[in-house]
């Protein structure tokens, strides 16, 4: 088989996929419903799947407001007071990525003295491969 057929064969795969999950992305459950939706689901033995193990898997939130390069020598001259110029913009939406992995944007809120994050963008799943692929 030459490289363009498998490669071809790839693509073809890749998009049988992405047509899968068309319309799961048109609508968005929120997260309980889709465990809910996964664990009332039967494997081909009859049993049913139970997911919640999975649920207490801890992860890393994080929350991106910008990012800047600066020379060893200017981080060694910072001190208490000192300001770093980030690359993202006043007003601009936050990054909010688990893992590493971006999965919505936002804005800073306050409630009760504490800093939050209001999501105002999901990334849907199509999204997340079209930026693997890039």
């Amino acid at each position: 088989m030459s490289e363009d057929s498998t490669q071809a064969i790839a693509e073809d795969d890749w998009a049988a996929a992405m047509a899968e999950q068309a319309p799961a992305v048109t609508a968005t459950p929120t997260a309980p419903e889709i465990f809910k939706e996964l664990s009332g689901t039967t494997t081909s033995g009859g049993l049913a799947k139970d997911i919640d193990f999975i649920l207490d898997i801890p992860v890393l939130l994080t929350v991106e407001l910008g990012r800047t390069k600066i020379t060893i020598k200017n981080l060694l001259q910072l001190a208490q007071g000192s300001v770093v110029e980030l690359d993202g913009l006043a007003g601009e939406p936050m990054d909010v990525l688990v893992n590493g992995c971006l999965i919505a944007q936002g804005e800073v809120v306050v409630v009760n003295d504490k800093f939050g994050v209001r999501l105002t963008d999901i990334i849907t799943p199509a999204e997340r491969i079209r930026k693997l692929n890039k």
